[in-house]
């Protein structure tokens, strides 16, 4: 027996082919024992107009518990906890040995040590596993209010650490019981803002008695899965986590064996040389600081911005910290076809220089066209042009999704998923691979990045089913699909 794990004996073990079986049923169940799937939004608006929910722009100076150090000049917080805002800087070799093109860079970068808990409660009703979401507002999103996990809080959260008052249903994750756990894995946050940031992610079934009232309700998975077809719904939190669920392979042949994908893998982390160290934030060169935000001197890639905030549905009340601010929508995608009869995705072996460990499988194109509108064809990311340009007919699944409102600033991409039958040989850095591969290798933490782990929760709750009923395709969704 493992050091510290005291299996409770009243609980009847499940093994993973248990959980899939279960899972296809929660997704192929579209009847939610709470709430029907259309009346979800009406539910999600009720909570915004029964508490109070207003986010403002602030100066720097007027930002309470917060300050630039006067030795640093990072931003940060009087009590040492929650994050702060540093720099970094980056040199980046694409070769082997360092021999490879060259990048070399600084930016602002959110440090944020504390590992977060990310954590849904799990429940059957009358023989389906329903899933208790948090309609939660975070500062960042664009409509305030998002379906969250049951528990998305940091350390100083639970910790209390703010003064606030004790998050809801805390006692089912720290610690879990380790009889009723479905998924406990850490993940990694976006790359490219975040440095070496992790959070735990969790499902963990209960049998006791928690009533879906206030801002939470249980939903099955195949709710979940239409609402992931509406724009900015599902939070990332969320998304993540779902990802991580166990699903039986419904189209078995992969083009390349999962050893050999791993290969192809570990190749990649071998032959980027990422070097990213954190330097006072001001030392960073190209940005500029001013009375209410630092920016980038060409106006692109994100802002820092300080909002106030007033949330009457959080541990606490109101408070003030600081943003990143998205510059100008970003694009998601995953290109598509199918290899032999089975679908495959193309992944793209992206280093970002916050990840613990290089690199991470993300979509094929994870970009914010703005960033490029100044480039020639020649030297735009690969792939971009072909997802910006493609008809209705080939695009399989999009959505406009909100990334991590905790931290960012009306931060949000258009997903895609989009045929291209036509690639038969991808560039160096990208990968055919299939849903069930990454759905594998969500099991282990640094290896799925977030952005790609978005789209793997829209795929698979799209396409499992029972065994009986197993299908090998995920259905066209020409324009937006609506619940």
């Amino acid at each position: 027996m493992l050091s510290g794990l005291v299996p409770r004996n009243a609980v009847r073990r499940r093994d993973d082919r248990d959980h899939t079986d279960r899972i296809a049923l929660s997704a192929a169940t579209t009847d939610g024992v709470q709430l029907r799937t259309d009346e979800v939004r009406a539910w999600i608006a009720e909570r915004r107009e029964a508490n109070t929910f207003h986010v403002e722009r602030i100066p720097f100076a007027d930002m309470d518990q917060w300050w630039f150090e006067a030795a640093t000049g990072n931003l940060v917080h009087r009590s040492g906890r929650f994050f702060a805002i540093e720099g970094l800087h980056v040199v980046e070799h694409d070769g082997p040995h360092g021999d490879g093109p060259y990048r070399e860079w600084q930016q602002p970068v959110i440090k944020q040590p504390e590992v977060g808990i990310l954590g849904i409660l799990a429940k059957e009703f009358d023989g389906v596993l329903h899933f208790l979401m948090q309609a939660k507002m975070e500062p960042g999103n664009p409509n305030l209010i998002q379906l969250s996990p049951t528990v998305q809080a940091t350390r100083s959260n639970y910790t209390k650490a703010h003064g606030g008052t004790n998050v809801k249903l805390i006692e089912h994750f720290a610690p879990p019981d380790p009889e009723r756990v479905i998924v406990d894995v850490l993940q990694a946050e976006q790359g490219s803002w975040f440095f070496r940031k992790s959070n735990r992610n969790m499902i963990v079934e209960t049998v006791e008695d928690v009533p879906g009232q206030g801002d939470f309700r249980w939903l099955t998975l195949g709710q979940i899965a239409e609402l992931l077809h509406e724009d900015e719904t599902i939070n990332m939190n969320a998304r993540s986590v779902l990802s991580c669920l166990p699903y039986h392979d419904p189209a078995p042949g992969a083009l390349f064996s999962d050893v050999q994908l791993l290969s192809w893998f570990t190749n990649e982390r071998s032959r980027h040389d990422v070097r990213a160290h954190r330097i006072p934030l001001k030392d960073v060169g190209g940005w500029k600081q001013g009375v209410e935000a630092i920016e980038h001197e060409d106006g692109r890639f994100f802002n820092v911005r300080a909002v106030a905030v007033k949330g009457s549905n959080r541990e606490k009340i109101s408070w003030t910290q600081p943003l990143l601010e998205s510059v100008g929508e970003g694009v998601v995608a995953f290109l598509r076809r199918e290899i032999d009869g089975v679908p495959h995705v193309l992944v793209h072996a992206r280093a970002d220089a916050g990840f613990l460990d290089t690199v991470e499988l993300a979509p094929t194109v994870q970009r914010t066209p703005l960033n490029y509108a100044h480039l020639p064809a020649e030297n735009r990311p690969p792939f971009l042009d072909f997802v910006q340009d493609a008809p209705r007919s080939r695009i399989r699944y999009e959505a406009v999704h909100s990334e991590e409102g905790g931290r960012f600033l009306n931060a949000r991409a258009r997903y895609l998923v989009v045929d291209a039958d036509e690639i038969d040989d991808p560039p160096p850095g990208f990968a055919w691979v299939t849903p069930a591969q990454l759905t594998t290798l969500t099991r282990h933490g640094h290896y799925v990045s977030v952005e790609a782990r978005t789209l793997l929760a829209c795929i698979n709750a799209a396409t499992a089913q029972p065994r009986a009923k197993s299908v090998i395709d995920f259905p066209s969704v020409h324009g937006k699909a609506r619940a």
